[in-house]
């Protein structure tokens, strides 16, 4: 691994260094062990500790199938879906590896007892299966999360709703946290010159989530003026949002949870800030009943920074804590987004009041728009 990295760091390497150089038959990577899913049983999520579950030992490097590569990565990061991950909650991820090596021809070496983790990465390619014709050992890359196969109609106008979509690292095996890690090529892009490795790593899952939901044509499509509810506003996916509402000239209300936080999001140039912790939002009075009074609160608080308008779209991702809240200060006609998740009580089951089972599936990204007056699936 020390050739490769040093080839990675070089200014001088080109195609023919890095196909010389020799794979390990394994590496090192940060992986969850399939022995272990039950080692938190009965536990409070609060109590669970990722830092005993999470193990870092070497592991076979796979072999790049048709349309894949293997990477060489430089930096990664963590998201909740390696924190879910490695809580095993609400369900151990290797029910996904197991159903994608059974339904995708080639993918048998996903199913392991081992999961190596990681939705992000930045590194150089060192391999790429048969098939592959843009993308050459030496290129300087980033991998968005995003695995699809696309061999449905269903996908093909949108990939997030291809019945076999996939978040690699999470729903699939070798990724970003380690040395290597195996992708489809359709996930890679140009590595921007401008950004050291660890920059280019961090922003993949979160500020893809946050443009879809906000700016795609398979969002809320967001205007200049729209006032734009972000919740979590000083995080990956909230400090995305904060800045595509400002660029795109809407008008931010950042939710915080602490006066750094605030001051971040204020450094970005957010003018409506909330921090929850000193003003103090309760929005559920015990585990059962929802406080209606707090989103009466929340919702003036609002008015009182944007001068009396309701958001026209609210950034839904912290659950069921404040789901109902969410739901109550939207604009009437207004959009609601959430990521595809909800609150999870300690046994890893759904919270009742505010979500359905249906609506705590564990496939993140995905994305529901609710306008008031339609009941949500």
């Amino acid at each position: 691994m020390k050739e490769i990295v040093s080839a990675a760091l070089s200014d001088d390497a080109q195609e023919r260094d890095f196909e010389s150089l020799e794979v390990p038959d394994s590496y090192r990577g940060a992986v969850v062990l399939k022995e272990e899913t039950a080692m938190f049983a009965g536990m409070a999520s609060s109590d669970k500790d990722p830092g005993k579950s999470v193990h870092i030992q070497d592991v076979p490097t796979p072999e790049p199938g048709p349309g894949e590569a293997l990477i060489a990565v430089m930096a990664s990061s963590v998201n909740y879906n390696t924190v879910w991950s490695a809580l095993f909650e609400p369900l151990p991820t290797f029910g996904f590896l197991e159903r994608y090596a059974r339904s995708v021809p080639g993918a048998e070496q996903h199913d392991q007892p081992f999961h190596v983790l990681g939705s992000d990465l930045s590194g150089v390619v060192l391999r790429t299966g048969p098939g592959v014709s843009k993308w050459k050992a030496g290129d300087r890359v980033v991998a968005h999360c995003l695995s699809v196969e696309l061999e449905s109609p269903d996908g093909h106008d949108d990939t997030m709703l291809d019945p076999a979509q996939r978040i690699w690292g999470f729903e699939t095996n070798y990724g970003g946290l380690a040395e290597l890690a195996l992708v489809k090529t359709n996930q890679l892009m140009p590595k921007p010159a401008h950004l050291t490795w660890e920059e280019a790593a961090c922003s993949g899952l979160v500020n893809s989530t946050a443009h879809r939901q906000l700016v795609s044509r398979n969002g809320a499509g967001m205007k200049q003026g729209d006032v734009v509810l972000i919740w979590g506003a000083g995080g990956g996916l909230g400090s995305y949002a904060t800045q595509l509402a400002l660029n795109g000239g809407a008008v931010p209300v950042c939710v915080v949870s602490s006066e750094e936080k605030a001051r971040l999001v204020r450094a970005m140039g957010a003018e409506h800030v909330i921090n929850r912790a000193t003003e103090g939002y309760r929005f559920w009075k015990d585990e059962t009943t929802q406080d209606t009074r707090e989103w009466r609160r929340f919702g003036s608080r609002i008015r009182e920074l944007t001068g009396g308008e309701d958001p026209d779209i609210v950034l839904e991702h912290p659950g069921r804590e404040t789901f109902g809240a969410s739901v109550y200060v939207a604009r009437r006609g207004g959009t609601f987004l959430r990521g595809r998740h909800c609150g999870f009580n300690d046994a890893g089951t759904p919270f009742s009041g505010c979500c359905s089972s249906s609506e705590t599936r564990t496939v993140i990204l995905w994305q529901e728009r609710a306008r008031h007056g339609v009941q949500l699936a």
